[in-house]
């Protein structure tokens, strides 16, 4: 990628769409293309062949996506679904009809099987049932995957894609009830805290096992593929290192001084038991993620405040 040719950063007003951004400023890119939603619906077939039309970018991050945490997965799964599933399809193939150089597309590491063998490399894709809790998603994100690969082999589209870990960092969501596991506890920690709580509960048993990523090391991941990387094979992006959700808590409440007791409802789903990649093959690209968990969390945990302090 060159300085100052046109870089489209779909969904850059979410969390990993203005990581992506903020990376590219800092690495001196002048010619970003960051439509916010107002501005360009991607799941508006039309409206997204006519600004590929007139802005014609050169590269293409494709992070936008409609997400969400267990509850939202469960209570919305056509939503899920239908968006993405049109994000996807209208991005890829308006960036191939436009003669964009290069797209990188972000999956999830939830398409894997919900019992794959630990850690997940690439292959155990399509080797097992999904988890139920977030099935919708995780099909729409293959649908992905497989649009990708299809318009490399069928056009030579040059089409790549990354499958992030479980991903935190500023601009995260910390909606009680719509967010991931690492933001709702950071929000449910905080409020006990405030409240002077004597506990705090916790879904499920604490005990299933999850990898963190913070997103700035995402998108520098997404800048080293884009720049290094041409094969169709897609890649892993995460840290190797995972942790319980008990270990997380606890990490958490120390952060943000949350001192009580900690309880978990066993009555609520836990999700996969262990959900680790594999990053072996981005390694050998010479890229690893920077950013410690407890860092990470600290950083963002003072996003959480600032966020609040403004009404957030």
């Amino acid at each position: 990628m060159q300085i100052k040719e046109k870089i489209f950063i779909a969904g850059s007003g979410g969390m990993v769409g203005s990581a992506i951004t903020r990376a590219l400023k800092a690495a001196g890119y002048q010619n970003l293309l960051t439509p916010r939603r107002n501005e360009l619906d991607l799941t508006d077939a039309a409206a997204t062949r006519i600004w590929f039309e007139q802005n014609r970018p050169d590269y293409v991050f494709l992070a936008a996506a409609k997400v969400g945490g267990i509850v939202a997965n469960r209570d919305y799964p056509a939503d899920f679904i239908r968006d993405n599933l049109a994000i996807e399809l209208n991005v890829i193939d308006a960036a191939y009809r436009h003669q964009a150089k290069k797209l990188l597309f972000l999956g999830s590491s939830c398409i894997y099987p919900k019992m794959a063998p630990q850690p997940i490399i690439e292959e155990y894709l399509l080797t097992g049932a999904l988890e139920s809790t977030n099935q919708a998603y995780a099909i729409a994100k293959i649908a992905g995957l497989e649009l990708v690969q299809s318009y490399r082999r069928q056009y030579g589209f040059n089409a790549i894609a990354v499958m992030p870990t479980n991903l935190y960092g500023p601009g995260d969501n910390y909606h009680p009830q719509n967010s991931h596991v690492l933001p709702a506890l950071i929000r449910k920690c905080h409020e006990a805290k405030m409240a002077n709580a004597a506990s705090v509960e916790i879904w499920g048993s604490g005990t299933p096992r999850r990898e963190f990523l913070h997103v700035d090391d995402l998108a520098a991941g997404c800048l080293h593929v884009m720049r290094d990387y041409e094969g169709e094979i897609f890649l892993n992006i995460g840290t190797g290192v995972d942790v319980t959700i008990a270990e997380l808590t606890a990490i958490i409440a120390k952060i943000v001084g949350f001192t009580g007791k900690i309880s978990y409802d066993h009555t609520k789903p836990d999700g996969t038991p262990r959900k680790l990649l594999d990053v072996t093959r981005i390694h050998h690209l010479g890229w690893r993620a920077k950013i410690g968990l407890e860092m990470g969390i600290h950083t963002t945990y003072q996003d959480f405040l600032a966020l609040t302090h403004k009404g957030g």
